[in-house]
């Protein structure tokens, strides 16, 4: 399989992945948000910290899912799209994605197996190997005079 299907199919694995992820805590938030708005209606004392409680819970629900689906979603849809940076949301999209067993899984493990890989970097970079950041640059020696010869023998 050419790079460029590899990459395709990465996005297509990361935005349905995290779009099913999307639409199950979408539900989850819409069940317990009216759950807790019911309690927190009819309600008294004691009664209504619980709604309370439902309804903080559907908060911290929501963001958990723009954090952990979103990046999976916007880690797919640049790399569907070939964007610049696709290479560094997807790597984010597909670690976030492994959380997840088995689909998530399988969807991160082909990513990452992708993005690091000969291929991935390829296309991504050019052919060009990437430098560690903090690797120290080896000297050259063209013009330095060549090693004495072995006088131990």
């Amino acid at each position: 399989m050419a790079p460029n299907e590899h990459n395709r199919l990465v996005g297509i694995f990361l935005m349905a992945h995290g779009g099913m992820q999307a639409l199950v805590m979408l539900i989850l938030c819409i069940v317990y948000g009216i759950i807790g708005a019911a309690i927190m209606g009819g309600g008294r004392g004691e009664e209504r910290f619980v709604g309370i409680v439902f309804v903080l819970m559907v908060v911290f629900l929501a963001i958990f899912t723009i954090l952990f689906a979103g990046s999976q979603i916007l880690g797919g849809y640049k790399m569907y799209k070939e964007k610049a940076n696709a290479r560094t949301f997807g790597i984010i999209g597909a670690i976030v994605s492994c959380l997840s067993f088995p689909l998530g899984t399988a969807a991160g493990v082909y990513g990452l197996w992708f993005l690091f890989g000969e291929e991935g970097k390829r296309f991504y970079l050019g052919g060009a190997q990437q430098q560690p950041m903090f690797q120290k640059q080896q000297p050259t020696f063209e013009n330095s005079p060549p090693p004495p010869p072995n006088s131990w023998q």
